[in-house]
């Protein structure tokens, strides 16, 4: 059976977009890519790798915010506001591999490596004049993620799937970070959480012609990892419209065939020679693979709670946000490549925290 290329791509690394996503909220970090004809970046689509085939990549994502004041800091400091801190940049890079256990089950790992930047807090060790700790930047292996996808639905003739998504996040991420002062970072910070996650979800996508419609939700199931901290429980929910502008990434094989001459067909004759029978092999060149561009519009949104650490919720975590994405894929043969600006249009945090500006998620992928 032939495959699209660009399907084993995209499908392959939508599986992290949304299972690594950027808890902006407690500053942990995420993911992208997705599916057939045409499909979304960061959405998971319901779409399975084909039996057998392997997608490895890489995908960065960097995410910028506005930084706190140092007034704000040095009141919140002053007022004694614990968990006020300022934060200018997550950035992570990740590497992915995914396989077709079957046509309806794929299996996928990220392996990511994260930095924090600008890491700023007030102190008031000298009441008479506070100041603004420059902590410094944090950065190092973050937790592995393992996401499994089955397909349970897949109907042709409408072009409509629907998946389940199970995974679990393992606590393999460095939690040993310490300041410029030399003090240990808290939990929010550290590259890993210490803690196991588990992943739930469900995805569902509808094709109609060039144009493709998916959407998902995902829960993250937190627990108590490094510094007796539960960063706490997230529910993602995504919404994605896409369209193939131009081009397709499929790749037309060439074909041969055989005539017999003989029964069907007089025989040539060769300088009166006695007749024979033989077989004409032609085979038509194999169709060059074209370059396709996607245009994707995606609605990213996060339900995140407050972090809990030995037992003290910390009101300054936690809350909603959706990022209004448009995007565009472009793929070629076996390789792809895609880029996602994401843009607050709902920004509702608990307590005070520095707010997302906008966040970039690019990468490239090769199929097998």
């Amino acid at each position: 059976m032939l495959t699209n290329p660009t399907r084993t791509l995209c499908v392959a690394f939508a599986l992290f977009c949304v299972a690594d996503a950027t808890p902006t909220f407690a500053h942990h970090p995420g993911g992208g890519g997705n599916a057939t004809e045409a499909g979304p970046i960061f959405t998971i689509p319901a779409s399975t790798l084909d039996e057998g085939q392997l997608a490895v990549g890489v995908m960065f994502e960097y995410v910028r915010l506005r930084t706190l004041s140092n007034a704000t800091l040095i009141n919140a400091a002053v007022t004694g506001n614990e968990g006020v801190h300022d934060l200018k940049t997550i950035e992570s890079i990740s590497a992915i591999v995914a396989y077709g256990l079957t046509h309806d089950l794929t299996l996928g790992m990220r392996v990511p490596w994260v930095c924090r930047t600008g890491i700023r807090e007030g102190d008031e060790a000298n009441p008479l004049d506070p100041i603004v700790l420059n902590r410094g930047s944090t950065f190092g292996f973050s937790d592995v993620t393992f996401l499994g996808q089955y397909r349970f639905f897949n109907d042709k003739k409408t072009q409509t799937e629907a998946a389940v998504l199970l995974g679990v996040k393992a606590p393999t991420g460095l939690t040993n970070r310490y300041d410029n002062q030399g003090e240990l970072f808290d939990a929010e910070f550290q590259p890993g959480t210490g803690a196991w996650n588990g992943l739930f979800g469900f995805a569902v996508t509808k094709r109609l012609g060039s144009w493709s419609l998916d959407s998902n939700v995902l829960y993250i199931l937190s627990s108590t990892g490094t510094q007796d901290t539960d960063l706490g429980d997230r529910f993602l929910y995504n919404a994605a419209i896409s369209y193939r502008l131009t081009g397709s990434a499929s790749e037309k094989n060439g074909h041969s065939h055989s005539m017999k001459l003989g029964a069907d067909f007089p025989e040539p004759m060769y300088h009166g020679g006695p007749k024979t029978s033989a077989t004409h092999s032609h085979e038509e060149p194999a169709a060059s693979p074209a370059p396709a561009l996607d245009l994707v519009l995606e609605l990213n949104g996060e339900l995140h709670q407050k972090q809990v650490t030995s037992g003290v919720v910390d009101q300054n975590s936690g809350g909603t946000l959706i990022y209004l994405s448009p995007g565009l894929r472009l793929s070629y043969d076996k390789w792809s490549s895609y880029v996602s600006v994401g843009f607050p249009v709902v920004n509702e945090q608990n307590g005070i925290q520095p707010d997302p500006s906008w966040r970039v998620i690019s990468g490239v992928s090769l199929a097998f």
